[in-house]
């Protein structure tokens, strides 16, 4: 493989994979906000009792569920899962600011009515 099909496969995959994550959990009602905590919950066991880890795991089901899309805390877990951990996944630093957002993402729209079309430069 070259250089040039490693660096394009890596900018397609840190573009893409969040996206397929997203849409993923969304099936079960998760987010990652909400998956991450139940899973952190229920990795760290207290005790090797069976009933304390079933009271363990039904707490982390129960904190977890509160940041589902269709929980308590939902929509917080919606914005960090799509603002906080998926920017941090790609190591996303930009901006937030809407107008400098829209200056990045300049897509085909603007390249066509700007260019080929003749539109956009006034």
């Amino acid at each position: 493989m070259t250089d040039w099909t490693k660096k394009k496969y890596n900018e397609h995959y840190n573009n893409w994979m969040p996206w397929v994550e997203d849409k993923y959990l969304a099936w079960f009602g998760e987010n990652k906000t909400s998956y991450t905590a139940k899973e952190q919950l229920k990795g760290t066991k207290i005790t090797g009792d069976k009933n304390v880890d079933a009271i363990q795991d039904g707490l982390a089901e129960g904190v977890g569920g509160q940041f589902s899309s269709g929980g308590l805390l939902g929509g917080v877990g919606d914005l960090t899962s799509k603002e906080g951990v998926n920017r941090a996944e790609r190591g996303d630093t930009g901006p937030i600011d809407a107008k400098k957002a829209e200056e990045q993402q300049k897509g085909w729209g603007s390249t066509l009515s700007g260019g080929m079309l003749g539109g956009g430069k006034k």
